[in-house]
């Protein structure tokens, strides 16, 4: 498979103790542990040259390795993600990272492509995707985060709080091409990964636990691209049954498409 001809590396940070769900790039899902699935999709994704795991724990080393992908140890005391994936963009040659969250499923590689293909090509410093936010219940669900933009694609502000507040409508509902749901990946630009990392943990960022309110607290201005492509999130130890379940269904009605393609 040919790969992009500026270097695009993602990183797939994973700690194994996590508050709400310790363990969780472990969990089986479907025969798989989750973080063989994010990497497997964003390996097959044409427009990413590299994928790498970045953490700090044995077992989750040794896991990767078992499936055949590549792992890097990245040591420090680490608030986010982002930063984690910093420390591993100081160890690499690279003109682009992105941070693809290890609890995210894409069912398709191209919801990547969604991100990096734009990036490279508006010289934007920092971007992110968003995806039409389906349910009400979605809207109100506070693991759900929510991001709003301006006229330019360029994100405003993230919440895990309804947002935007639609005043005059009693049921506040989800409104199709008004609310979003954020995604858990983020490009970058090395320099300005280095110059988010440098910056201490921001006050909107402690209080909404969204490590991208420190980019727009300090002004830093991040390009937010639309993509239609579906992901699985895993948050808490009961979405996993679900999660296995619509990936089951998935991936069936992915084989029964591709043997009518075949038979035509």
């Amino acid at each position: 498979m040919s790969k992009p001809s500026r270097p695009v590396i993602v990183v797939i940070p994973a700690r194994y103790g996590s508050s709400r769900f310790p363990g969780k790039p472990l969990i089986s899902i479907n025969g798989k542990p989750l973080i063989q699935h994010v990497y497997e999709q964003a390996a097959a994704c044409k427009s990413v040259s590299d994928v790498l795991v970045a953490t700090d724990d044995d077992r989750i080393k040794e896991t990767v390795e078992r499936f055949g992908g590549r792992v890097v140890r990245a040591e420090g005391n680490f608030s986010t993600g982002t930063d984690r994936v910093a420390a591993v963009a100081r160890m690499f040659a690279g003109e682009f990272f992105v941070n693809l969250q290890g609890d995210e499923i894409p069912l398709n590689p191209q919801l990547l492509a969604d991100l990096i293909d734009p990036f490279i090509k508006s010289g934007a410093e920092m971007g992110t995707l968003k995806r039409v936010l389906d349910t009400t219940e979605e809207l109100h669900n506070p693991a759900v985060v929510k991001v709003v933009t301006d006229s330019r694609g360029s994100a405003l502000y993230f919440s895990r709080a309804p947002i935007p507040f639609v005043r005059d409508d009693p049921d506040h509902r989800a409104i199709g091409g008004l609310h979003y749901i954020h995604l858990g990946v983020y490009m970058f630009t090395k320099e300005t990964l280095l110059k988010y990392a440098a910056l201490p943990t921001s006050p909107l960022e402690e209080a909404e636990k969204l490590e991208q309110l420190r980019a727009l607290e300090n002004g830093m201005r991040m390009k937010v691209w639309e993509t239609r492509h579906a992901s699985l999130r895993v948050d808490q130890p009961e979405d996993v049954p679900g999660v296995a379940e619509k990936l089951q269904q998935f991936n069936v009605l992915k084989r029964e498409l591709k043997g009518v393609v075949w038979a035509r």
